[in-house]
């Protein structure tokens, strides 16, 4: 019999070791339970940590209904006293015992015969979680001494996997939760109002995006490169209905011509040479989506005319497939290009640049919108004071007016670079001119100015001024702001310098 209990506890042990499913394992227990120490009806019965009633976990030997009906308060009958004590209890026949319930009726077919009901209780440190039950054949008035040891040490090794479990749920919620704060924050990072601007220009090409983030049609995003079309897409999409949905990004430029088909559409395995397994594209990763095709002009012909059948039929081919495979993508593309010229020039495709251009959006340069100059400047110097740790209050007048007079050819991004670049090299309490590129300090402002007297030099740049702004905010209200004027004194000035509006 002692041989039965070591292979018992061996196999016990092995089945709680190598079972990543608690379930599982412990079938597997009550299994050894029956087949080498011929005990019957086994039960694993755990603490419902919501309700404080105890359920049976895993029974052997009973059918689903009868395991459905094992449900007990702490300290109703057997299994409730055992976990309410923390002691084990030998019911020697249990269809004498008052105290034994069979709420589970799995022993109504008795028939005579007699069993011992073993119960102990199942901890994970003091705290009782559960108990292991048993059915046992009568011995009469025998101890059962030796059964409870060795149950007793099987609940302290299902004790053991019962908290694996629980650490692993907590680990999984944790996950979970970090995951969705994760989602949320990065919705955040990307809302509309996270856009650093002030002027005019740019609130009206943000309003066209947000009508549009609102819809399902492609969107095309023009502009020199570092105005943040980027930037721009993914608040299109995270204002979208798609925004729990992936949003997958592809830099057409990065991307050799002979790998871009590839890593949109995917291959099978086989394909070409050193293509050993399957591979899925950028737009089944995409799917219910939205995908990102950033620089979309570099895109070659033949690769074009896969992505309008894409547009057109909602369903590609992987590269060495014979399968069509569908597909619900939103596109949201970007370019630096004159897509229309190309097309022009036949670098382009016409059908192409239709179905993309659904609802264009042009980004203007950082020297079309200097005003938020100052407000890009402040964020960047918050931005990379954190990551360096530094404490810099923001910028000296003399370098802001360089910063607002220099023309900025890489948009956004090249203010960023300056910035981070001064950030670090600063050592004093504000970022002055010799904190910044030499490129800016030796740049001379060119100003266009008519006349020789100062009064003339004057009039002539109020003129032009007023004249630019007129141009581009086309109402004297934008106009008066940008230039920061009141609208009576832009109006006095106009008719002082006899302008047209």
């Amino acid at each position: 019999m002692r041989d039965l209990k070591v292979k018992a506890l061996s196999e016990i042990s092995g089945a709680l070791a190598s079972a990543l499913d608690l379930e599982r394992a412990l079938q597997s227990i009550l299994k050894v339970f029956s087949d080498t120490l011929e005990m019957q009806r086994g039960t694993v019965t755990l603490v419902d940590p919501r309700t404080g009633e105890l359920h049976i976990e895993v029974a052997h030997g009973l059918s689903r209904e009868e395991k459905a009906r094992g449900r007990y308060k702490i300290g109703e009958g057997i299994t409730g006293k055992v976990v309410e004590t923390g002691e084990p209890m030998v019911v020697k026949d249990m269809g004498a015992e008052p105290l034994f319930l069979n709420r589970t009726q799995a022993r109504q077919d008795l028939k005579g015969r007699k069993f011992a009901f073993l119960c102990v209780p199942i901890k994970v440190g003091n705290k009782v979680v559960g108990a292991l039950s048993v059915d046992h054949h009568f011995k009469g008035d025998i101890s059962y001494e030796e059964d409870i040891k060795l149950l007793t040490i099987i609940a302290a090794m299902v004790g053991q996997a019962v908290k694996i479990r629980e650490l692993a749920e907590k680990d999984k919620q944790a996950v979970v939760a970090e995951n969705v704060r994760l989602k949320e924050q990065i919705k955040g990072k990307f809302k509309f109002g996270n856009v650093i601007y002030t002027s005019p220009l740019m609130e009206t090409v943000l309003e066209g995006a947000r009508q549009v983030a609102q819809s399902q049609a492609n969107v095309l995003l023009c502009g020199e490169s570092g105005t943040g079309k980027e930037l721009v897409a993914s608040a299109i999409h995270f204002a979208s209905p798609r925004a729990d949905k992936p949003m997958v990004k592809v830099a057409c430029a990065a991307l050799p011509e002979n790998l871009i088909e590839s890593e949109l559409f995917g291959y099978e395995r086989g394909a070409f040479t050193g293509a050993s397994e399957r591979k899925i594209g950028r737009f089944e990763m995409a799917n219910q989506g939205t995908l990102f095709l950033d620089e979309i002009g570099d895109l070659p012909l033949a690769t074009q005319v896969k992505l309008l059948r894409v547009l057109q039929e909602k369903e590609f081919d992987r590269l060495g497939g014979t399968q069509s495979i569908k597909v619900d993508v939103r596109l949201i593309c970007a370019t630096h290009r004159d897509l229309q010229k190309m097309v022009k020039e036949g670098k382009f495709r016409e059908d192409l640049f239709y179905r993309i251009n659904v609802f264009p959006v042009t980004l203007p340069s950082l020297r079309d919108r200097k005003e938020d100059v100052p407000l890009l400047v402040a964020h960047f110097t918050h931005k990379y004071n954190k990551e360096n740790g530094k404490k810099i209050d923001g910028v000296s007048r003399a370098a802001l007016d360089l910063l607002m007079a220099y023309d900025f050819p890489g948009n956004v991004r090249e203010l960023e670079n300056v910035i981070e670049r001064a950030v670090v090299v600063c050592q004093k309490d504000l970022i002055s001119p010799k904190d910044l590129p030499a490129n800016l300090l030796t740049k001379e402002v060119e100003i266009k100015a008519e006349g020789t007297t100062l009064p003339q030099i004057v009039e002539s740049i109020e003129k032009q001024k007023i004249t630019e702004a007129l141009e581009k905010y086309k109402t004297q209200r934008k106009a008066a702001k940008v230039l920061g004027l009141t609208e009576r004194m832009l109006g006095y000035k106009i008719q002082k310098y006899k302008l047209q509006v």
